[in-house]
């Protein structure tokens, strides 16, 4: 498996097939790790950089996973592939942006990486389909044990895991949900929700984590705290409050339904509309209008697409992804010509598809 292979398929949490997956996107936990015989990364020297990656590489080599894993030298990669990854949620921005020795290796299903010298040596993610926090856990568990039986982790007796961030130091544990609330932002209820989880110790972050927005109305809730926690802890804290999360979602889409199914189906058959038809068009439209029609194929108000296609559109009309299928850089605004062009084509193709 190569780099350029990853654009030609999409990984297992777009599938829309685990729980909840119409309003959870996917389950999702990181691991922060660090090495005993180096220094956290900001004291690291060019050199200790270099041997923290050949150790890991070498480590990595002798996994019995499975499967073969893809080990990407993050320093050999131009900007838009580095950029690629990101928007497969295969590595953090951080990581793309950083600079000297650092690395990603990645299993064919996507459903793990294992980032080297990010904040920290090593961040371990495991990310699935829908609301499965318990079966990502029992993956992500299983990797630590096999990287820890590799080598020795900066651990301290009573502090637990020793990270770069005192947020992460304990468990160095970070559990998040992807969930999608379109019906949330239309009844405007979409602050008071986010103010609730702040208040009981639960971040929310955009599409990509710490720092981005929330485009096309998706949001990762996640814990903030690790320390004094245990991992069953995290688990069930965000465990017990996504599911509100989703009630308060579903109730405001049947309050749509209810009060205004004109104006809501109007909506759906708009956004579809400019999709198909559009000429040139931002990415940031294109999250907007996808979200509308998301939410109008979970109502049965769209009977042409389903949802792994459109989990894809999301993917592949991001502005690397874009320059990957075209197999050519462009520049803001060709971007926007050639991703109207790609949505014409795949969703023309779809309504085709199902009317035959």
């Amino acid at each position: 498996m190569e780099l350029n292979d990853l654009a030609k398929s999409s990984g297992e949490w777009l599938r829309g097939s685990g729980p909840q997956s119409d309003i959870v996107i996917s389950s999702r936990i990181r691991l922060a790790r660090n090495l005993a015989d180096f220094p956290f990364i900001t004291r690291c020297s060019d050199q200790e950089r270099v041997q923290i990656e050949k150790q890991m590489r070498e480590c990595i080599s002798r996994f019995n996973c499975g499967v073969e894993l893809l080990y990407i030298n993050l320093e050999q990669l131009d900007e838009v592939d580095r950029q690629f990854l990101v928007e497969r949620h295969l590595i953090s921005h951080e990581l793309a942006e950083g600079k000297g020795a650092r690395a990603v290796a990645v299993d064919p299903a996507e459903t793990f990486s294992i980032m080297i010298n990010e904040e920290d040596h090593l961040r371990i993610q495991v990310i699935q389909s829908g609301l499965s926090l318990q079966s990502v856990w029992e993956k992500i568990d299983r990797l630590d044990d096999l990287i820890e039986s590799h080598v020795t982790y900066a651990f301290h007796e009573k502090l637990g895991y020793l990270t770069a961030c005192p947020t992460n130091v304990g468990t160095g544990m970070r559990v998040s949900v992807m969930v999608h609330l379109p019906a949330l932002v239309l009844t405007r209820q979409i602050e008071k929700v986010f103010r609730s989880l702040q208040k009981i110790g639960l971040a929310v972050r955009g599409l990509y984590g710490e720092g981005s927005q929330g485009m096309g109305d998706f949001y990762q809730i996640s814990n903030q705290v690790t320390l004094g926690r245990t991992e069953a802890d995290l688990i069930k804290q965000v465990g017990d409050i996504v599911p509100v999360v989703i009630d308060y979602e579903r109730q405001a889409r049947q309050f749509l339904l209810k009060e205004g199914p004109q104006m809501l189906h109007d909506q759906v058959s708009r956004a579809y509309g400019i999709l198909r038809t559009a000429q040139t068009i931002s990415s940031e439209e294109t999250m907007h209008l996808l979200s509308r029609v998301r939410m109008g194929v979970n109502l049965g108000l769209l009977h042409e697409l389903e949802i792994p296609v459109i989990n894809e559109l999301f993917l592949r009309t991001q502005p690397a992804h874009l320059q990957k299928l075209a197999g050519v850089s462009l520049n803001s605004a060709d971007r926007n010509v050639e991703r109207a062009r790609y949505l014409r084509r795949c969703l023309n193709r779809e309504s085709s598809e199902k009317k035959a």
